[in-house]
């Protein structure tokens, strides 16, 4: 550990220049950072806040389904948390530009390891880390712990960290030493599957939908019984959940033992990595070195692919739409996250797949709009993460060649809309899939569908636009790994600020939408005032969605035409 400070210490003095210089140079990104994320906690905070009392109300089992959640919540982390290493760990341990430094030196192979496996970890936790905290204080205040319960957050938290890194990790040096480096593609599409299939099982195994189906139970013992029944007792997400539940009722019954699971395993976990990193890191380092093989028909199709899509541009932006497109094929480490992509789209489809709405207890009409309506957000959500993903690094991955671009004929206004377009056709085709199968699985009006539908169409819009206009403002051209500028501060900031855009929205829509249906189920007349005030509503959110993509574009084109560095 003492041996791979040095470059340990290189990252973090990284990171404190470019604090220093933002805070030098940049004390309105600060205001603005520290605004918009006291904004999006107290959203996230509220909202959960909200639940739990709703929860609390029920009576009988209103703590079970408390603790059901917060189960779901930590497995679903968890799970999100193994994938993204895996994706962050083949980065970091054999695709990044610095590596061939860090293999120079004279520090042994597991101290090189071992601060790879430190970047991996900071580089896969921040987004945990933003959305589980206020998750964890809403449950605090809601049942008023004491100071034991969130010191018991970091003891718990912390090692399910490295869990879920120490297992992505090792799954991929396993895959990368049984596969050669040039079919890189084939370990990514080989673990995804893998990680597909698990995420299927594990739903299956939990069978969510059952929880808002207490009439398919002949008794509540029967339903309560199912409820904890659809634990998995294994799994580090369970022992976390429970260890946290008992310091919020105060009791004192496995906590301990639950937290020792948690650390040993972890510890366990880091040492079998750097004994394997011992073993093979080098050598599937090396191969990571090789020329990879090209496909003639593979790239013949591309070809192919890329000359329908560019008739429709003038020759300089088709220009840049193809090259854009060949770089993305090119780099394993932006093509392969499409794995990731299409897990998150199965999963969030097959939830609504399950859902009983028949055998609810609430009016089956009024259920599917209302969730028709809170699926607009679900799906922006999807939509934002991907993007952050794709989208926000989309300036930053030209390096040091954008200055070739900068100096050339082509305006950076013309860039930046070729960057816009480049997205916005596969964000638009996903988001109005999404948004049409799911809602045809609910079985909405004729309203709700036509009003998800053109909502989800113009945000994606305003959506795309920020990732474009944030991911000018926070370039890094000096990136050695690609896949780091998603989690880098002006990731963040795009990730909040396109939460709070897409709320916006939905609290703009949600009044009007709530007076039309109800008019629909009480077969009522809605009065000229509604209506002027409905009218009203969706002109504002219209309006949002405008002066968010011009925002957007204005700060991106003035933050790339001011760059002289």
């Amino acid at each position: 550990m003492i041996a791979c400070s040095p470059l340990i210490f290189i990252r973090i003095l990284t990171f404190k220049n470019r604090f220093q210089k933002m805070l030098s140079t940049g004390k309105k990104r600060v205001f603005t950072l520290l605004l918009m994320g006291g904004i999006f906690w107290t959203a996230i905070f509220g909202l959960t806040w909200r639940v739990l009392v709703y929860f609390q109300s029920i009576e009988a089992f209103g703590d079970i389904l408390a603790k059901q959640l917060l189960t779901m919540i930590f497995l679903t982390f968890f799970s999100l948390l193994i994938f993204s290493n895996i994706i962050t760990a083949l980065s970091n341990l054999f695709l990044s530009h610095d590596l061939e430094f860090c293999h120079a030196t004279p520090l042994a192979i597991e101290d090189i390891f071992l601060s790879r496996f430190i970047y991996t970890i900071m580089d896969s936790s921040w987004m945990v880390i933003i959305f589980g905290l206020p998750v964890m204080l809403a449950y605090g205040m809601v049942y008023n712990a004491d100071i034991i319960y969130y010191f018991t957050i970091i003891f718990t938290g912390i090692p399910l960290i490295l869990i879920s890194s120490a297992t992505g990790v090792l799954i991929i040096q396993f895959i990368v030493t049984i596969f050669p480096a040039h079919r890189t593609r084939d370990v990514v599409i080989l673990f995804s599957i893998f990680f597909v299939i698990a995420v299927f099982l594990m739903f299956r195994f939990l069978k969510p939908e059952k929880l808002i189906n207490p009439e398919s139970f002949q008794s509540l013992l029967a339903y309560i019984s199912a409820l904890k029944g659809t634990n998995f007792i294994l799994l580090p997400s369970y022992w976390a959940g429970e260890a946290l539940w008992e310091k919020l009722i105060n009791i004192n019954k496995n906590g301990i033992l639950f937290i020792a699971q948690l650390w040993s395993t972890a510890l366990t976990l880091i040492w079998l990595n750097i004994f394997t990193a011992k073993h093979l890191y080098f050598n599937s380092f090396s191969k990571s070195q090789e020329g990879a093989r090209r496909k003639k028909k593979l790239k013949s199709l591309l070809e192919i692919i890329i000359s329908i899509i560019i008739v429709p541009f003038k020759q300089d932006m088709k220009e840049l739409i193809a090259k854009d497109i060949r770089s993305f094929f090119r780099d394993h480490t932006q093509w392969s996250q499409l794995f990731l992509l299409g897990a998150l789209v199965v999963i969030y489809i097959f939830n609504f797949r399950v859902i009983p709405i028949e055998g609810s207890l609430i009016r089956t009409f009024y259920l599917q709009n209302i969730l028709a309506f809170l699926n607009l957000g679900l799906a922006g959500f999807v939509i934002s993460a991907i993007c952050v993903r794709f989208v926000f690094p989309a300036i930053s991955i030209e390096g040091r060649a954008f200055w070739i671009i900068k100096n050339s004929p082509f305006t950076m206004k013309r860039f930046l809309l070729g960057k816009f377009i480049i997205y916005l056709i596969p964000m638009l085709l996903l988001s109005e899939i999404l948004i049409v199968y799911t809602n045809y699985l609910l079985d909405v009006t004729f309203f709700m569908m036509v009003l998800s539908t053109i909502t989800i169409f113009f945000m994606v819009f305003g959506i795309v636009a920020l990732g474009i206009g944030f991911g000018a403002l926070y370039p890094d051209f000096n990136h050695q790994n690609i896949a780091q500028v998603s989690t880098s501060f002006g990731g963040v900031i795009y990730m909040i600020g396109s939460i709070l855009f897409m709320g916006l929205i939905i609290i703009l829509e949600a009044g009007p939408t709530y007076t039309i249906i109800t008019a629909q189920i009480k077969n009522t007349q809605i009065s000229m005032v509604s209506w002027v005030w409905i009218y009203f509503s969706f002109t504002i959110a219209l309006l949002i969605n405008i002066i968010t993509i011009f925002f957007s574009f204005r700060i991106g084109l003035k933050s790339l035409s001011n760059r002289k560095e």
